[in-house]
């Protein structure tokens, strides 16, 4: 049976909720959905590893949050997710203007390199504040130009869709190992 190490760089502003999401995962299947309390991971615990087992062979899933104590730009990730806190419509604008600008000029493979993109907070989005939260689909425009994989949203408070993100980053990984890559053939979907 194959052994792989997949990377896995979680890229955002601080506080969109990539530490939180992590610490949710951490727990298990069985706490992907519902509420459940939270305890967060704390930066030394990285890489939040998690170990994947299918016909195929025997995966490890490395996680890499930015307030890493290494510094991010020396990983060489094979996949990058770029978040973004749905009820903050600053942090999609620098998703675009600032994240995907340091994708492009830290990992010289980025043609080939695997980008999601994954709005976190879901359960923050209010009708009460239309200037400051997004909609689903300016998250996915914003996705397809920057010509993402992937376009997710989730909560990991609330658990609202967080087993299907969490599912969609690993099938990517998986797909990472394989002679076709685990970029998509096309745009990016949404779910």
């Amino acid at each position: 049976m194959e052994h792989h190490t997949i990377t896995i760089l979680l890229l955002g502003d601080a506080k969109v909720g990539k530490t939180t999401f992590l610490s949710r995962i951490s727990k298990g299947r069985h706490q992907l959905s519902g509420h459940a309390s939270i305890q967060p991971l704390r930066d030394l615990d990285q890489p939040f590893v998690f170990e994947i087992r299918t016909r195929r062979g025997e995966y490890r899933l490395e996680f890499f949050d930015t307030s890493s104590p290494q510094s991010w730009k020396l990983l060489d990730p094979d996949i990058v997710v770029l978040c973004y806190d749905i009820s903050q419509r600053s942090s999609l604008i620098n998703l675009q203007r600032v994240w995907m600008i340091e994708v492009r000029t830290t990992f010289p493979r980025e043609s080939v390199l695997p980008i999601l993109v994954l709005g976190l907070k879901r359960d923050l989005r209010s009708e009460d504040d239309p200037n400051g939260i997004t909609y689903p689909q300016e998250g996915y425009r914003v996705s397809q130009e920057i010509r993402a994989d992937k376009y997710m949203e989730c909560s990991a408070i609330t658990g609202e869709l967080l087993n299907t993100a969490f599912e969609d980053i690993c099938m990517t990984a998986l797909r990472t190992t394989t002679p076709e890559g685990g970029q998509s053939e096309g745009t990016c979907c949404l779910m």
